[in-house]
């Protein structure tokens, strides 16, 4: 680690602070002097509330399990726990009816429906292709992925028959969403005699071929009859291209693993690259040097004659970390600062960059900056990230409200208050989305000696779960979201079951949600036709009110404990097996979130909400007798066998088995051993200090 260098009383990392001040306030025109003091005074003002904020946690968790323990083997009494929840303060009154304020929101995020990717920020590669994801060939994902219900692609090149099935499935989607006047698309002997029931869906052409637009969301064919594909079709289509991703989050939190200036050095320069337009990745594909870089815009003429653009990128959030982790990238008042402050202030002054129209291409249109804000809890802390962002703005220069919000609903404290968490940041919020893992850890960890909780797999048909999950869409429909914000609802953790997804995902669109979470840009394609068959805000419409707070706050007890010895044994192994499968990535090779293969070898996308369930279910069941030191340690070792050989095939894999005493397998055991200890049972602290040992060993 180099030595710090000092600015206005920070110490800080001399390559970050070297970054700050030569690429990102330089060309703002930003003088370093006069940032440096904000950011000191900033800090003054926000490092103790932030540490404030914590104890508070800690003080109400503790008043929580105080409680449990002193009701223990009582039958619970609902009415009592909510009355002690309001008393303590756990629980606030709901705010006089209101509606939000937020102005200058773009389209993407405010009055269009459609998925949107979560991707780690660290990852250029994966950056640049969730943010180019804005289009999708549906040919590629519908050829490439089991959503296409035919025989697979023989080897050896371009399968003709899969591909007149691709073609097939093509025609059958456009008489769905673009339907003919008369007849079908696939009696058409030439696009000339096109004749669409809605004229107004075709709003123009591209160089490539017409284009349309349903539900919001653009469609355009490819027609090149000279192509390998088009050659093969009598219209010679090469390819529909859907509009797809129109959002993205660029994640920060827990899809990565930064733990040091070093990380987040590469995690501020990638956004930069974003907002400047510059970030590209060269890497070996096929046996050549490919370089990727952002996709330009869409150009079409319109029938009128004008020439128009659409968007050729993802509308980009930056998902900012939460309250807890600090970074030693920085210190003040002799202590790491707050990693949630830092995050702000860098990354809203590297949004300047786009607000200030320094940038290639435009992000927001709207001259705002898009940070999604996690794991706050209550309406406290909404109102801190409020006060904060609005110090922030004082120090960058930018107007008030310039900074937009996005409220990860996925603690309990923020689901049980969530209207007057929308109040705090009523006229800055642009998003709130449910999370069922971290939701679900922070279900147990609030409840940790209420009893042993249910099995994992029997936690989705929960009362808490389902109210959650509409009290979300319900409350945010209340206080006037739709139009105005997002509506989100989360991954898809499978990205190799797009047939499955197909089925199950549009049930996000018809409970009200108008975006949702998906793995891949080849998901977002084959998720965007959800849109194209559902109208979310005509739903949004017609939907019940939230349901009542009681069922929020029923605790998921299990309802027997009498599991059989199999019954323990294939729940404690599906813990551990998810557990170390994700920690061993994470410690020894600093990925966040990867597809990883779970017990039945069925691959994954797991980041730190996965791990946080498993960890505390696991700790849940320890505390309250259902399982044994020894029992865990023997499934640790069993699992750490089966992990090692999923990943038998990489050559910079090291085994957990051969290495009990190392990082990984040390951090697996802490994780779980010391889960009940664990702040809100959050993994950040004992991930971060075993990977920083990792990195200092080499």
């Amino acid at each position: 680690m180099p030595d710090y260098v000092t600015r206005a009383g920070i110490e800080a990392d001399p390559r970050l602070a070297e970054f700050i001040e030569n690429e990102v306030l330089a060309p703002l025109g930003r003088d370093a002097g006069t940032f440096w003091e904000g950011f000191a005074e900033l800090l003054g003002a926000f490092a103790p509330r932030n540490r404030a904020l914590l104890d508070k946690r800690e003080e109400l968790q503790a008043k929580i399990d105080a409680w449990h323990t002193e009701h223990a083997g009582r039958s619970h009494d609902a009415k009592a726990y909510r009355s002690f929840l309001e008393e303590i303060g756990y629980l606030v009154p709901e705010p006089a009816k209101f509606t939000i304020g937020t102005e200058n929101v773009d389209a993407e995020i405010a009055t269009m429906a459609g998925p949107q990717l979560v991707v780690p920020i660290l990852n250029a590669r994966f950056l640049l292709n969730a943010a180019n994801a804005r289009w999708g060939s549906l040919y590629d994902a519908l050829y490439g992925t089991d959503a296409l219900d035919a025989p697979p692609a023989r080897p050896g090149g371009y399968d003709q028959d899969r591909g007149a099935a691709v073609i097939a499935r093509g025609r059958e989607l456009l008489d769905e969403i673009l339907p003919l006047a008369d007849g079908s698309w696939a009696d058409l002997a030439s696009l000339d005699e096109m004749n669409l029931r809605d004229p107004s869906q075709r709003v123009g052409k591209t160089q490539r071929g017409p284009l349309f637009r349903n539900n919001g969301l653009h469609i355009e064919l490819v027609v090149d009859p000279d192509s390998q594909v088009g050659s093969t079709d009598r219209l010679g289509i090469a390819d529909i291209v859907m509009e797809a991703a129109l959002t993205t989050i660029a994640d920060c939190e827990d899809s990565v693993a930064a733990v040091d200036a070093e990380d987040k050095l590469v995690a501020y320069r990638n956004w930069l690259g974003i907002m400047r337009g510059d970030l590209a990745e060269s890497f070996e594909k096929g046996g050549r040097t490919v370089t990727r870089e952002l996709a330009d815009d869409v150009r079409f003429t319109d029938a009128g004659g004008t020439r128009l653009t659409l968007p050729g990128r993802s509308l980009m959030f930056v998902r900012n970390v939460g309250h807890l982790m600090t970074n030693p990238a920085m210190h003040w008042d002799g202590k790491e600062i707050p990693e949630g402050i830092l995050d702000a202030v860098v990354t809203s002054a590297i949004g300047a960059h786009d607000v200030a129209g320094l940038g290639k291409y435009g992000n927001s249109r709207c001259g705002s900056i898009y940070i999604v804000k996690p794991k706050m809890h209550g309406p406290e802390e909404c109102a801190f990230t409020n006060d904060l962002f609005d110090a922030v703005e004082d120090l960058l220069g930018l107007p008030r409200h310039t900074i937009k919000v996005g409220v990860m609903d996925e603690e309990r404290r923020t689901s049980a208050n969530l209207g007057a968490c929308i109040h705090a940041v009523k006229d800055r919020i642009v998003f709130i989305n449910t999370g069922f893992l971290d939701r679900t850890g922070d279900e147990i960890h609030t409840s940790m000696r209420a009893g042993p909780m249910k099995r994992k797999g029997e936690m989705k048909s929960s009362a808490w779960l389902n109210a959650y999950e509409a009290r979300n869409v319900g409350i945010g429909l209340a206080h006037g979201l739709s139009g105005r914000a997002q509506i989100g609802k989360g991954m898809w953790a499978a990205p190799d079951l797009m047939g499955q997804m197909m089925i199950d995902k549009i049930g996000h669109l018809r409970a009200g949600a108008n975006t949702a979470w998906v793995p891949s840009p080849t998901a977002a394609t084959l998720h965007a036709i959800h849109y194209h068959r559902e109208d979310v805000f005509e739903i949004q419409k017609g939907l019940p009110d939230a349901a009542k707070l009681d069922e929020l706050l029923t605790i998921p007890l299990a309802d027997r404990t009498n599991w059989s010895d199999e019954e323990i044994r294939e729940e404690l192994d599906n813990n551990c097996q998810g557990l170390l499968g994700y920690v061993v990535r994470w410690i020894d090779a600093g990925v966040g979130c990867s597809k990883v293969p779970d017990i039945n070898d069925v691959g994954l996308m797991e980041d730190r909400a996965t791990l946080r369930i498993s960890s505390q279910h696991i700790a849940n069941w320890l505390l309250h007798g259902v399982i044994s030191e020894e029992q865990v340690m023997d499934s640790l070792r069993r699992m750490a066998a089966k992990v090692d050989e999923q990943n038998a095939g990489d050559p910079f894999y090291e085994p957990l088995l051969e290495n009990e005493n190392g990082p990984a397998f040390s951090a697996a055991k802490d994780l779980i051993f010391k889960g009940v200890e664990q702040p809100s049972g959050y993994t950040e602290p004992l991930l971060h200090e075993w990977r920083r040992k990792k990195k200092t060993a080499g």
